[in-house]
């Protein structure tokens, strides 16, 4: 894989979040597919690490980097590449983030698209209904 450019990254860029992110103690490999995975396989590697995403207490902070940096790889804040890219094409460019610079406009502009990225529907999370 191509590393990303460094212009990419928002120059008001923090990283401290990172070192609070519930990713930390799981497989890297859990966040990043291999060359060539497709299909369900790729599908449920995602869903698991969206759970993991679900509950960090740093996850707005992820996704809004990887929002504004336009990540190219892995998931990032509960948002996977194809998440990242849907929300790039509906955007507009007047919510594009990386126009504007400022630190958590990225998870702003598409808060909806986070929200729904990790809902218990997209993690196939079904709550029991009470009997």
């Amino acid at each position: 894989m191509p590393p990303q450019s460094l212009a990419q990254v928002p120059l008001d860029s923090k990283w401290h979040w990172q070192e609070l992110g519930l990713c930390r103690g799981a497989d890297p490999l859990l966040f990043f597919h291999t060359q060539n995975e497709r299909g369900s396989s790729r599908s449920r590697r995602d869903q698991l690490a969206k759970r993991v995403c679900a509950s960090c207490p740093v996850r707005l902070e992820c996704a809004d980097y990887a929002i504004r940096a336009r990540e190219p790889y892995g998931v990032w804040g509960g948002l996977s590449e194809d998440d990242r890219e849907g929300i790039f094409r509906q955007m507009d460019r007047s919510r594009n983030p990386r126009l504007t610079s400022v630190l958590g406009t990225g998870v702003a502009a598409a808060k909806d698209f986070v929200d729904e990225a990790i809902s218990e529907q997209a993690l196939g999370i079904h709550q029991s209904s009470a009997r």
